[in-house]
């Protein structure tokens, strides 16, 4: 998980909580099983407890949840294992490195130069191009350009309610009313381009 994109987000749902642990403890204090469940239905949620995912807890209406996370998104810095959204290639000449970073760079399979105290690339490099698959040193080379190409974002599983009410959030929706949410922000900037 992205730790700061967290805090981000909980500043946001103050009036709610967001819980993350061991997903056996969890599971287990919600109860695995119908008959060891501490409150209907929630054996269903336990289920789904894998990888990494956690609980929220609100008192937001269902509608309000899934309105923010629909389009809730952050840039983020991409991973090893994340696809590249566009092609990075670096020119040749001086770099705005410092120089006790050079031999960093070099590691990276960045072909540097050291000088007169100025970092310079000495022929022209691609970091990567549009769909390759990132490794570890092209990640660490985005971020040091400051390059963002992952989204960071949290999709909703189930929701469950103090009735006892469990619903399955199908994707399906979300994807669609994710669509529906740009368009009409994009045509929400149309608009207030045109007004202006």
């Amino acid at each position: 998980m992205r730790n700061n994109k967290l805090k981000d987000l909980r500043t946001d749902w103050k009036h709610s909580r967001f819980f993350f642990g061991k997903n056996k403890v969890i599971r287990l204090a919600l109860g695995k099983a119908k008959e060891d469940e501490y409150r209907d239905n929630l054996h269903q949620v336990s289920e789904r407890l894998r990888d990494q995912r956690g609980l929220l807890f609100t008192n937001q209406s269902q509608e309000e949840v899934i309105e923010y996370f629909n389009s809730y998104s952050e840039a983020d810095y991409a991973r090893s294992g994340n696809v590249s959204k566009k092609s990075v290639v670096l020119s040749a000449g001086p770099m705005e490195f410092p120089h006790s970073m050079e031999p960093a760079l070099r590691q990276l399979g960045l072909p540097t130069k050291l000088e007169k105290g100025i970092v310079n690339l000495s022929t022209d490099h691609t970091v990567c191009k549009e769909g390759d698959v990132f490794t570890p040193e092209q990640t660490r080379i985005l971020k040091l350009l400051g390059e963002e190409m992952a989204d960071f974002r949290l999709t909703l599983e189930c929701m469950w309610s103090n009735d006892g009410t469990f619903t399955v959030i199908d994707r399906k929706d979300l994807l669609k009313s994710q669509k529906k949410l740009s368009k009409t922000k994009r045509n929400k900037k149309e608009e207030n381009l045109a007004i202006d």
